[in-house]
C-alpha cells in the first residue's frame, strides 16, 4: 500500500503517465496493424479494432485519472469556462476550414502538394458507428452505444489527458527543469514553452492537421496564459472535440475523428 500511496501522491506521475499510457495503449496497432483484417468476412473486433480499442483505451485511462485525481488543480469557475467554450469553438473553426473549403470549392478527391498539407481534403475515410452497427444487422443500440463510447474519448478522456499534460505539466517543466518546476504559476508565458508545446502538441496528430493543429494550439497556449486556469483549457478543448464530432456526423467527414 505505501508503494501504491507514494505513486499516488507523485504530481508529475500524475500529470504524465495517464498520457503515456494513453498513447501507449494504441501504439502497437496503429505501428503494426496488428489483429486488423479488412475483409467482408472478417468478424467485427479484427475489422473495426478501433471499435474496441478506443472504449479500452479510455476505460483505462479514466481509471487513472481518477486514480490520480487529488492531483489536478481544476477548480469550477463560470468566466473561465464560458471563455473556454467560446474560444473551443472558434479554435475547432479553423481547424475544419479547409476540408469545409474542399466541399466549398466543389474539388473531387485527394489533393497533392500544397493543398494536402493545408489539409484541404475530403476526410471522409474515418470512424462511422454504423459500421459498426451494419455488422450486427444494423443494430441501433450497437450504434449509439459506438457513438457514445467515441463522444467520451474524444470530450472527457483526450481532453483532460491532453491538457493535464501539455499545459498542466509540460509548459511548467519547460521553465525550470533543473528545480521544483510545480512551483511555475499555471500559464507563465515564455518563448520555449510555446514554440515546444504548440509544435509538439501539432506533431502527435496526423499530417493532414497539422495546420489546424498548429492554430488550435496557439490558440490554447493563448488561453492558458491569458486565464491561468486549466479548466479553460480543458473546456476548450472538450468542446473543440464535441463540435468536430458534431461536424463529422452531419457531414460524411469521418476522418477528422
Amino acid at each position: 500500500m505505501g508503494f501504491l500511496s507514494d505513486i499516488k501522491q507523485d504530481r508529475t506521475k500524475a500529470h504524465v503517465v495517464p498520457l503515456a499510457v494513453f498513447m501507449a495503449l494504441l501504439a502497437p496497432f496503429q505501428l503494426t496493424g496488428w489483429l486488423e483484417w479488412k475483409h467482408p468476412d472478417a468478424p467485427w473486433w479484427q475489422h473495426y479494432p478501433a471499435q474496441w480499442q478506443y472504449p479500452l483505451q479510455s476505460l483505462v485511462v479514466i481509471a487513472l485519472l481518477l486514480f490520480f485525481r487529488k492531483n489536478y488543480n481544476i477548480k469550477w469557475a463560470l468566466k473561465p469556462a464560458l471563455f473556454g467554450v467560446i474560444m473551443g469553438a472558434i479554435g475547432i473553426g479553423f481547424w475544419i476550414l479547409p476540408t469545409q473549403l474542399h466541399s466549398w470549392l466543389e474539388l473531387e478527391g485527394k489533393q497533392e502538394g500544397l493543398l494536402k498539407w493545408l489539409g484541404v481534403m475530403p476526410r471522409q475515410d474515418g470512424f462511422n458507428p454504423q459500421d459498426l452497427a451494419d455488422k450486427f444487422d444494423g443494430d441501433q443500440r450497437v450504434y449509439w452505444l459506438s457513438l457514445g463510447m467515441r463522444f467520451l474519448r474524444a470530450v472527457v478522456v483526450v481532453a483532460l489527458v491532453e491538457e493535464i499534460f501539455w499545459r498542466g505539466f509540460l509548459m511548467r517543466f519547460l521553465l525550470d527543469r533543473d528545480r521544483d518546476y510545480w512551483k511555475v504559476p499555471f500559464g507563465k508565458p515564455a518563448w520555449i514553452s510555446y514554440i515546444v508545446v504548440t509544435l509538439a502538441f501539432m506533431l502527435i496528430h496526423q499530417p493532414v492537421d497539422y495546420l489546424g493543429a498548429l492554430i488550435f494550439g496557439s490558440l490554447m497556449y493563448w488561453v492558458a496564459v491569458r486565464t491561468k486556469s486549466l479548466l479553460a483549457c480543458i473546456v476548450m478543448h472538450g468542446v473543440a472535440n464535441l463540435l468536430m464530432g458534431w461536424y463529422a456526423l452531419e457531414t460524411g467527414k469521418y476522418g477528422l475523428w
